[in-house]
């Protein structure tokens, strides 16, 4: 059993590496997110600097590579901690490689797009719930970040709720909510100073 977690968890975490923003932005233009705006190799910094067209891409990536990486952990792990189990320990090391690929640097995004479609893998229950609170915060106030940071509390949340009788999978959800509400740290004291930046998801450029 500890050499099928061990190899789910690194193959996982190297898929994790292959970042959207990163391949559609050298794709695109021939150089990397990272390189512009807040430096973050995620969807809304590459919304801001290429426009929604290919963020289409990011989505399409971030996204696939989530619902791989759960499928990979419930097929190769399902005979020893259970399917969802292995779904959620996928699914957690794929969020670890997308915020920090040794691959890249450790210089990741923040796992927002790629942690709500691991929760639609795991739970459509839990998939809807941060997807609905994401787009009434951020429609409400145009601050992807504040939707997103509301939305990861609910990803914690909604595995202790739903998951609180599968001890294993609910502390992987609490851990994925938690990472998630980390790696925006630096958002949430710009959002406390009145600093943080307005986005529109669907052009290139942001509002101030």
């Amino acid at each position: 059993m500890v050499y099928a977690i061990v190899i789910t968890v690194l193959t996982c975490y190297l898929l994790g590496n292959l970042n959207g923003a990163v391949l559609m932005s050298n794709l695109m233009a021939h150089e990397d997110v990272r390189s512009h705006g807040s430096g973050n190799a995620g969807l809304t910094n590459f919304a801001r600097n290429y426009g929604g067209i290919g963020s289409v891409g990011v989505i399409l990536v971030d996204g696939c590579k989530a619902v791989l990486a759960c499928l990979l952990g419930s097929l190769v792990l399902k005979d020893y901690v259970g399917s969802l189990a292995g779904m959620a320990i996928g699914g957690l090391s794929l969020m670890v490689g997308h915020d920090f690929p040794a691959l890249l640097g450790f210089k990741g995004g923040k796992g927002i797009l790629s942690g709500c479609l691991i929760a639609f893998t795991i739970d459509w229950r839990i998939g809807a719930l941060i997807l609905g609170v994401f787009a009434v915060i951020y429609l409400i106030t145009g601050y992807v970040s504040l939707g997103s940071l509301v939305a990861s509390v609910t990803f914690a949340v909604g595995f202790g709720i739903f998951h609180h009788d599968d001890l294993l999978v609910m502390i992987c959800g609490i851990a994925m909510g938690a990472l998630a509400v980390f790696m925006h740290r630096g958002n949430i004291v710009r959002l406390v100073k009145g600093e943080e930046r307005k986005t529109n998801l669907f052009k290139k450029g942001s509002k101030k």
